[in-house]
Order: C-alpha cells, then sequence, then structure tokens
C-alpha cells in the first residue's frame, strides 16, 4: 500500500526542493503549494513577509478551483487543461495539475513578475516535480 502524497516524506521533500528552486527562480513568487486533488496540502514555501494564509483552507479552495477548471475544459470539449490563472490587483495565481499525477501546484507571484516569466517558471517547475515523482514511483515498485 503506497501512502497518499501529503503522508509521503520523499514527496513531501521532492516538493520542498523543487518549490524552493522556484522562488529563486522568480524573485516576485510570494508563496507556492503543492496540493491534492482532494484538498491536502503536500508542503508550502512562502516568503517571509507573505501574510499568513490558511493551507487548509487553501488547498481545499484550490483542489476545487482545479476540478472545476478541468470538468469546464472537459464540458466545452477544450480538451485537458493546462493551467488556471487568477490575475487580481496585488498579483497573479497560476495553478497547473503535475503530469500524470494528482497533485496541483499553486504558485502565487507579485505584480512585479511578467505573467509569461511566471507561467514559465511554473511549468517548469511542474515538469521537474513530475519527473521526480516518475522517479519515486519507479524506486518504490521495484523495491
Amino acid at each position: 500500500m503506497s501512502l497518499a502524497p501529503h503522508q509521503d516524506p520523499a514527496v513531501i521533500e521532492l516538493g520542498r526542493v523543487e518549490l524552493t528552486a522556484l522562488r529563486q527562480s522568480a524573485s516576485s513568487l510570494l508563496t507556492a503549494s503543492l496540493l491534492t486533488d482532494d484538498g491536502f496540502e503536500v508542503v508550502r514555501v512562502a516568503e517571509p513577509t507573505t501574510e499568513a494564509a490558511d493551507g487548509a483552507r487553501f488547498a481545499s479552495m484550490a483542489s476545487s478551483i482545479q476540478a472545476l477548471s478541468e470538468a469546464v475544459a472537459r464540458e466545452l470539449t477544450m480538451g485537458s487543461g493546462e493551467y488556471v490563472i487568477i490575475a487580481a490587483e496585488r498579483g497573479h495565481l497560476i495553478q497547473m495539475r503535475i503530469p500524470g499525477s494528482t497533485i496541483v501546484l499553486a504558485a502565487l507571484f507579485g505584480t512585479d513578475e511578467m505573467l509569461g516569466k511566471a507561467l514559465t517558471v511554473t511549468r517548469r517547475t511542474a515538469t521537474r516535480i513530475a519527473d521526480g515523482l516518475l522517479q519515486h514511483t519507479r524506486t518504490t515498485v521495484a523495491l
């Protein structure tokens, strides 16, 4: 029996490493989280100056947004949804599913970041996490 992502130490550590790298690649990143489809926070990194948000509540809301956006894409026969962007006056949130998993990456950027760069670094991070999860799965299955 495998552990749920939010309880798996290897998944949590992979997420911590990759979210820290994301923070280093985008100076306006305020907070980034990995969360499960069912609304559990796996791991989060945040700038010390960022107002503390309730991680559990955010994970629950973000997973609902992800599910709704994917349902809309299916209903409109648009294909699979790639990402969700929420733009507001104090920043923009980018969410995307980690390919091949039940994990979603949510990254909140300040207004200083160009949306294109924010999307690019978020995509790259999602790809690296997907690669790490695949390697973890292969290692776990081999044992």
